[in-house]
């Protein structure tokens, strides 16, 4: 008996009734049914559930979707029934965190199961704030007894945020009074772990004003009461009544904002502003940091207060902090991946959030993006680095052997089977696997996958036993598994058991920042490898780079690098021949919440490349050349992309 109690929020009578009994028959607790929102919330004043069924289209004006934004906001997990599965339901029903989905029409086995995986996540959820609050109030009390300036002890807690509440732009100040001094601490972001300390005297020369114009500006500025998040057009609207807020905007080129009044016992209130050049950096999981941490930041900053020749209370002209560069707390644990742009940092702390949690995670990209180096990061960081790390491409397994690669079989189980073989899954049993383009898997695979990360347990094929497996996932994929999902080549459950913490790596193009390093980086590698004396690259070639669309991304960048090494007869690489004439498509962004996919571009980018080429495929001339693609793999995508031989679709 695992006594959840259930509220069931659907107006079919039947089909609630039959809810009813499956629940009550697996152990759960009877929550009640509701027909309506407003019936809904009548029974959740008086008894709050631990979880809610509900389904999106109920009698009266409200919808499903508007009760699981106020679910939301009571911080009660609910999973979505519905009879439509197809891409508009799922995105309008995403935006509202659902724990899960259950289409319509479900066996009992599929309710108990998509109940089982939000369970699991929700508890994750909880599980993981918890250990934040306790890793931040014990970081907090340590950096306040330290023997840190004080400006440095503010950079520790703004370092100690980071992977939680990120930004490019930090800023800390109590509530301008028009009689008192200007005062704002900033710190920008410049590496994963360096930042720039910028205090009002340093603010003056970056932004060439003077500080009774800062403090205009900020007395100016319109103050939030409440922690609340902002993306790139509302903060472009709120910048008209924020005018610090918009010179911070035009100086840093930052496009989404979250501002969290943190209000002292005094009475007083400290402003921290978190700031990114990503568009969409904010969302309501912040709000949820902010409000668990408030009591936590608050205790903090009145320490720092009483702190002797606090800024907060003494005269600015006693204080000043000009443009000091923090230098690294530790090693670099990212170093081998090259480069320092807002997309990548963001991966980064990413990363150092769940690397030491035991959460599934799910790593979405184009091919190319460099998802299995973060993958290995992960389980360097986490506390099974010292037990196995078992990597498995889903898409270079043959359909008749996934099962036994994956799980292994017994001697004698199958023709060719003359011997026992050990599963991946059994390989890394206490470690990490890591199942690269999982998107490939066939439903069938995909149903058994299911069951081992349920029951934690798997049987060889031929075997008549069960072995138990501790296992950590983190799997990845360049599908859009949510479209995926709906187009009914996924399963739904096994997108909701992987994906509890997705990471999204960046396009190249959308980083382009990083090129040039990136471009050195593999000029050293391939430049020692051929023994050959290459030092540098143009400015002429490294312009045309920077213009090029890559998408191919890092792994296209490589082998181009390497090629032009190889071909070059000079010092320097002055010359490298991109295919910048063929049609470069519009690709879709990257989001929190869904995948990237580049099929559409990779079709349209082959078939420019096959017209230019008049078909021809391979050989001097060919697509495979232009595209500088292998002809092997050029077949393969283009089968795969479902294109043939004569370009066509």
């Amino acid at each position: 008996m695992n006594g959840k109690k259930i509220l069931i929020v659907e107006d079919e009578f039947i089909i609630a009734d039959v809810l009813a009994g499956i629940l009550k028959t697996a152990g759960y607790r009877a929550g009640g049914i509701a027909g309506s929102v407003h019936e809904a919330l009548e029974m959740i004043a008086n008894d709050k559930p631990d979880f809610v069924l509900l389904d999106i289209y109920l009698k009266g004006k409200l919808t499903g979707i508007n009760l699981a934004h106020m679910l939301g906001e009571m911080n009660i997990p609910f999973i979505y029934i519905s009879a439509n599965s197809n891409q508009k339901v799922l995105e309008d029903a995403k935006v509202t965190n659902p724990y899960g989905f259950v289409i319509k029409p479900f066996r009992e086995k599929d309710v108990l199961i998509a109940l089982d995986i939000a369970i699991y996540r929700h508890e994750n959820r909880l599980e993981s704030g918890e250990r934040q609050n306790a890793l931040i109030q014990k970081k907090t009390a340590e950096i306040l007894t330290g023997a840190d300036s004080w400006e440095q002890k503010m950079l520790q807690m703004a370092k100690t945020l980071q992977p939680y509440l990120t930004f490019e732009l930090f800023t800390a100040g109590l509530r301008q009074d028009e009689d008192g001094d200007f005062y704002e601490i900033c710190f920008s972001r410049i590496g994963f772990d360096e930042y720039q300390v910028i205090g009002a005297a340093g603010l003056m020369v970056i932004t060439n004003r003077k500080l009774h114009e800062l403090k205009k500006l900020k007395t100016a500025t319109q103050v939030d009461q409440i922690a609340t998040w902002y993306d790139e057009n509302e903060f472009i609207r709120m910048q008209n009544a924020s005018p610090l807020k918009k010179l911070f905007a035009e100086t840093y080129g930052l496009r989404s904002h979250l501002a969290w009044p943190v209000k002292l016992g005094d009475g007083q209130v400290c402003d921290l502003n978190f700031y990114s050049r990503r568009p969409d950096a904010y969302h309501a999981d912040h709000l949820t940091h902010c409000n668990r941490l408030q009591q936590t930041i608050a205790d903090f900053i009145q320490g720092m207060m009483r702190l002797a020749g606090s800024p907060l209370l003494s005269k600015i002209n006693d204080f000043v902090v000009n443009h000091e560069v923090s230098p690294p707390d530790q090693a670099n644990p990212f170093s081998g991946i090259v480069g320092s742009s807002h997309l990548l940092l963001t991966v980064f702390d990413q990363v150092m959030q769940v690397a030491r949690a035991s959460s599934s995670v799910l790593i979405l990209g184009e091919s190319g993006t460099g998802k299995e180096k973060i993958a290995e990061r992960i389980h360097a960081l986490s506390t099974r680095n010292d037990k196995p790390f078992v990597r498995i491409n889903c898409a270079a397994l043959p359909t008749s052997l996934i099962d036994s690669e994956l799980f292994g079989h017994e001697k004698g189980s199958f023709t060719g089977a003359i011997d026992k073989k050990i599963g991946r899954f059994e390989q890394a049993h206490t470690g990490t696997i890591f199942l690269d383009e999982i998107g490939e898997l066939p439903l069938e695979s995909q149903s058994k996958l299911l069951r081992v990360l349920q029951e934690k347990e798997i049987e060889r094929i031929g075997g008549r036993n069960t072995i138990k497996t501790d296992v950590r996932i983190i799997a990845a994929t360049n599908r859009n598994l949510e479209k995926e999902v709906a187009e009914g080549r996924f399963r739904l459950d096994l997108f909701y058991r992987i994906n509890v913490f997705p990471i999204v790596m960046p396009a190249l193009r959308d980083r382009k920042e990083d090129i040039p390093d990136l471009a050195k980086h593999f000029l050293k590698i391939y430049s020692r490898k051929t023994g050959k004396a290459v030092h540098g690259i143009t400015p002429q070639v490294l312009e045309s780079m920077m213009r090029y669309h890559w998408p191919g991304n890092i792994r296209e960048l490589e082998n181009l690098i390497e090629r032009n090494v190889l071909l070059t007869r000079d010092d320097m690489i002055t010359n490298m021949a991109l295919p910048t004439q063929l049609e470069q498509p519009e690709v879709t962004q990257p989001t929190a919440t869904g995948a990237v996919t580049m099929q559409d571009g990779e079709r349209a980018h082959i078939l420019a490349a096959l017209k230019k080429c008049n078909g021809k495929i391979w050989g001097e001339g060919g697509a495979a050349s232009l595209l500088n693609l292998p002809p092997t793999t050029l077949n393969s995508k283009m089968k795969k992309l479902g294109i043939r031989k004569d370009y066509g679709v």
